[in-house]
């Protein structure tokens, strides 16, 4: 055999492996996205008791419980739900970039969302309310807090509300997140912790009836379904799955369920809702 034959046969060795490599890469990566097809990828709140909250590998909360109900009324069962962590300060980038389909994560409905995404919905108003201990009936409203030591996590607006328009001269601890909020209050380190009422009622929850919520919402946010923007039909499709959670008494059920213990009830004067966003 001459060295040229050698050469050349060397060298179809080296390309035919090249393919090889090549192929299998194609191949895994065709695999790890094929994993969600067929399927609806769905963002919530990982951390927050009550609404989302991942635990031992499962998910739970009413917003999980709401988006399981429109994923079912969509045609998907549970299997075919791919649970996603949607951080509050990406989800409209997860959104825009088609990492999720929806999101349902206390994603309050505003104006200035609505530049970069759309929604359905809404599904829940909330209202900010106050935490505190079961026993202290000297705070029922946020016009109590001066002079007390108020809880709320770093970057919320809901301090600064309490603040500019209820009571100038309370103190502000703020926190990473809420559970390290009901830690201090249930430790004595402040008197309330604020923020949407359903959250406090999660946390409330949680508490084993150390903690309560005071049941005087004094703002609004409406709970939407966060989709990719300028998606109308999807929007109809998602709002009457919404409808029909509400008729069938799911919707209700759900509220009790993560709530259980608290005496926590929505707001009647806005709940439950009518979902015509997006159309």
């Amino acid at each position: 055999m001459s060295t040229v034959t050698m050469a050349v046969k060397r060298l179809w060795k080296r390309l035919l492996a090249v393919v090889c490599v090549v192929a299998c890469i194609c191949s895994v990566a065709a695999c790890g996205s094929g994993d969600e097809s067929g399927k609806i990828r769905i963002g919530i709140k990982f951390d927050q008791p009550g609404l989302g909250f991942k635990k031992s590998g499962t998910y739970v909360g009413f917003d999980v419980d709401v988006a399981r109900y429109v994923a079912r009324q969509l045609g998907y069962s549970e299997d075919a739900i791919v649970w996603k962590e949607a951080p509050s300060k990406q989800r409209e980038a997860m959104l825009q970039n088609g990492d999720v389909d929806m999101i349902l994560a206390s994603y309050s409905i505003t104006d200035a969302r609505k530049n970069a995404v759309s929604f359905a919905g809404p599904y829940f108003v909330a209202g900010q309310d106050l935490l505190v201990r079961r026993g202290d009936d000297d705070i029922k409203g946020p016009e109590d807090l001066n002079g007390k030591r108020l809880c709320s996590v770093t970057g919320s607006t809901s301090a600064t509300t309490v603040k500019e328009k209820f009571a100038n001269e309370l103190q502000l601890m703020e926190q990473p997140g809420y559970a390290e909020c009901a830690t201090a209050l249930f430790s004595g380190i402040v008197d309330a912790v604020t923020t949407d009422d359903i959250i406090l009622a999660g946390l409330a929850s949680a508490s084993r009836g150390k903690l309560k919520v005071v049941g005087k919402p004094f703002t609004q946010e409406y709970y939407g379904v966060g989709i990719r923007k300028g998606d109308k039909a999807f929007a109809r499709k998602i709002n009457r799955a919404i409808e029909t959670m509400i008729r069938d008494g799911s919707w209700e059920r759900a509220i009790e369920d993560n709530t259980k213990g608290t005496g926590y009830r929505p707001n009647a004067e806005y709940n439950p809702p009518k979902p015509t966003e997006g159309e």
